[in-house]
């Protein structure tokens, strides 16, 4: 830095300025700095810089579900092409970090708990995961995918602080079967995703507002992967043969739930009409119909997350804790896509 100062001509201060993109420097002062950085080669020291700032430009990326999952589900990429997207234009590094099992949270935690990162963005949560509590006992700023379980709970009916992005997954869902009432489907059957995570259980109240008196017959638990959808659709055919319609909360789990209707003869949507959650699939690699579903800008809510959590850590690193901890959660609107599969 001081060889930088020297050739430009100014003091090492202002060096320290344009590099770390502060104010008040005058354009030409700029101009000769950044040259002058140029021409030698500098590269700021990320140690001394950390020392110096207390940030470490990195962000972790917690995911809790296994890489079999997060590498195959199309959900998972359009979020962290969001989340990446947006770190990558702040100068901000992302460590992924996955949770396979039980045994992993540990070492997560330690991970965590060491300071190698500023804050946190934490995705797929199920209702008995301790990641929030970790964090939490870290004071680790942090931003949610998706509502936690305990929020609107009556321990906890506000968010305190808690800050999150999540689609509109109740009103998503009842938007998606009032279509198949419209349609005049008569026995509407609902394979959900796993109900110790809120956006299923949120899918299922939609159902449920629409059709409170459903035979509980018609409805089978899945697990937002292909093969789930397509064991719930076995269930639910070999339960109600006589369905006419099925929401299913996921369109990972629609195209297995669309496979497992082909096998029993059943046309889509003559027989059966089928409408998804998500808009993530390319329903033209089945062969088959393009699939209603009820859209949500996952990548978006990934960029929006990471939006967030950066402008938590501004205020925190900036000493206005009180105003990041005032920020409110944010719910995006999911919009139901009439195509061919209904």
């Amino acid at each position: 830095m001081q060889q930088v100062a020297q050739l430009a001509g100014v003091s090492r201060a202002t060096v320290s300025r344009v590099v770390n993109g502060g104010t008040g420097v005058r354009a030409e002062v700029q101009t000769r700095v950044r040259q002058a950085v140029d021409e030698l080669g500098y590269v700021p020291n990320p140690a001394a810089r950390t020392l110096m700032t207390r940030r470490h430009n990195a962000v972790a990326v917690v995911v809790a579900e296994p890489e079999s999952r997060v590498f195959t589900d199309p959900f998972f990429a359009r979020q962290l092409r969001g989340i990446s997207k947006e770190l990558s234009a702040a100068g901000v590094q992302l460590v992924l970090l996955l949770i396979a099992d039980t045994g992993d949270y540990a070492q997560v935690g330690a991970y965590l708990a060491a300071g190698h990162v500023d804050g946190s963005l934490i995705f797929s949560l199920h209702n008995d995961d301790p990641l929030p509590a970790i964090v939490d006992r870290l004071g680790l700023p942090t931003v949610f995918g998706g509502r936690p379980g305990w929020v609107g709970t009556e321990e906890h009916p506000d968010t305190d602080g808690v800050l999150y992005v999540d689609a509109d997954n109740f009103g998503g869902a009842r938007t998606a079967v009032g279509h198949l009432v419209d349609r005049g489907r008569e026995r509407i059957a609902v394979i959900t995703g796993p109900l110790d995570q809120t956006s299923a259980l949120d899918r299922l109240r939609g159902y449920r507002a629409v059709l409170p008196g459903a035979d509980p017959l018609l409805v089978a638990e899945g697990d937002f992967s292909a093969v789930g959808g397509r064991r719930a659709m076995e269930e639910l055919l070999a339960r109600r043969p006589d369905l006419d319609g099925v929401f299913v909360c996921s369109d990972l789990m629609a195209s297995g739930a669309l496979t497992a209707l082909r096998a029993h003869g059943r046309r889509v949507p003559e027989d059966v009409a089928l409408v998804g959650f998500d808009d993530v699939e390319t329903p033209e690699l089945w062969g088959g119909p393009t699939l209603t579903t009820v859209r949500q800008d996952i990548e978006g809510m990934g960029s929006l997350m990471a939006r967030l959590l950066l402008t938590r850590l501004e205020l925190v690193f900036t000493g206005r804790s009180a105003e990041a901890a005032a920020m409110r959660p944010v719910v995006t609107p999911a919009r139901l896509v009439v195509r061919s599969s209904s």
